[in-house]
């Protein structure tokens, strides 16, 4: 192999920080279907504020080459150049939540088209254990005509993103590794040990990689389903959940998990994308649907103790002020994609309430295209007979409640995060 040149297919959350990482040390091409986005990326700003400016412009190239830096692009023709391609491109479910992978498919027509013999593909993208194998690499050698482990390679590291986290970076994460030969594997281990600084755990199989990074997911969803469920239980008992996590907490080997809602483009989809092929085998997996199925209906619940807080404080609930903090699906991050947000802000509007919701971190025409709400421009504007919590931005953290509530009202804190005694004022 002459020079190794790397195309990154997928320049989102996941695809960026990598591209960039990888192009301290290699040439890398970055490609994106979405024009807008490769615009901005090639005047070095990026939306989702994964990778900080000043390091995207550091190593942006402007043409093609194999000197080290990042070349950015909408035309996929510049794959061509490269040996290895890594796939970064999103998973996601239905409205029956069966997986959805038409943009993994897609990718992999893509790469085929300019598939030369020794290649190296590798995966990224979270997927059910055998998908790689069983789902990419026909189209692979369909489209390419070639020979999988003859003509070209397979590799499968799943990625490890934390959204909005400054201190686990990619380069700080521990990294997963697998070939579909021993050689493989070894070249593709290699490779991410170069510019991974946490190191690399090279597993034995690419499904053994698969269900690794699922599971992961899986374990936080069952988690959080139970402290949900003993939040559920305990408001029926009139205990403060937050203040009994808390002793528990003082046990060296209790998990300190905390209630709250739980969607996003991984804890919130994964478990289907297992639990569907499972059911393939035949078994029906219990734990993790049921799981699911509490996270899901949490929406719901928040919404009707917030209006049963309200009525307890004869608070009239139809036509009231309600103002809801954040939308994005976790903190300090500007990502709304499968936010449950929204199941709260439905499940509020039933009850006939007047709803205003604000986050400083969320891209208003993302939120008035995905979920046709508006958001508002600043707070303080006018006062509410309610106020939820619902996402632990560190900006609210300095938010004067007190400025923000009628006489009467409720404040509801999802996430025990306010900077107040009272959690339902």
């Amino acid at each position: 192999m002459s020079v190794l040149k790397i195309g990154i297919i997928g320049l989102g959350y996941v695809g960026l920080p990598l591209a960039r990482l990888f192009s301290t040390k290699y040439a890398v091409v970055g490609f994106d279907i979405n024009s807008d986005r490769v615009g901005d990326l090639k005047k070095g700003i990026d939306a989702t504020q994964e990778v900080e400016d000043h390091l995207l412009k550091e190593v942006l190239k402007d043409v093609s080459s194999n000197e080290n830096g990042l070349f950015i692009t909408a035309d996929s023709a510049y794959l061509k150049e490269c040996n290895y391609y890594i796939v970064t491109v999103p998973t996601s479910v239905d409205k029956n939540n069966q997986p959805v992978l038409k943009p993994l498919l897609s990718a992999s027509k893509t790469i085929a088209k300019y598939l030369q013999k020794n290649d190296i593909v590798i995966y990224e993208s979270t997927v059910y254990p055998g998908a790689t194998e069983e789902d990419c690499i026909p189209v692979l050698e369909k489209e390419s005509g070639f020979i999988f482990n003859q003509d070209f390679f397979v590799g499968y590291s799943p990625e490890r993103i934390s959204p909005g986290d400054k201190v686990r970076t990619v380069e700080n994460i521990l990294k997963v590794t697998s070939g579909s030969t021993v050689e493989t594997a070894e070249k593709v281990d290699e490779l991410y040990k170069s510019v991974i600084k946490a190191g690399t755990h090279l597993a034995p199989s690419i499904k053994v990689a698969e269900a690794a990074k699922i599971i992961e997911n899986c374990q936080r969803d069952i988690n959080i389903a139970f402290v949900n469920e003993l939040s559920k239980i305990f408001s029926l008992m009139n205990i403060s959940t937050s203040e009994v996590l808390e002793a528990a907490s003082t046990k060296w080997n209790f998990l300190p998990f905390k209630p709250g809602l739980v969607g996003g483009h991984c804890i919130g989809v994964d478990p289907f994308y297992l639990a569907q092929k499972a059911q393939q085998f035949g078994y029906y997996p219990e734990v993790i649907l049921s799981g699911r199925r509490l996270n899901d209906s949490m929406g719901n619940h928040i919404a009707s103790e917030v209006v049963k807080l309200m009525i307890d404080k004869e608070v009239k609930v139809k036509g009231a002020n309600v103002l809801i903090l954040g939308i994005t699906f976790k903190e300090n991050c500007p990502d709304i994609r499968n936010t449950k947000v929204i199941d709260l802000y439905l499940a509020l509007k039933s009850f006939g309430v007047q709803i205003d919701v604000y986050d400083s971190w969320a891209k208003k025409e993302e939120v008035k295209e995905e979920y046709d709400i508006n958001l508002i421009d600043a707070i303080y504007n006018k006062k509410y007979d309610a106020i939820v919590l619902a996402v632990s931005h560190k900006e609210f953290k300095n938010i004067d409640i007190l400025k923000l509530k009628n006489k009467k009202s409720v404040v509801y804190d999802i996430k025990n995060f306010l900077a107040i005694k009272d959690k339902s004022l």
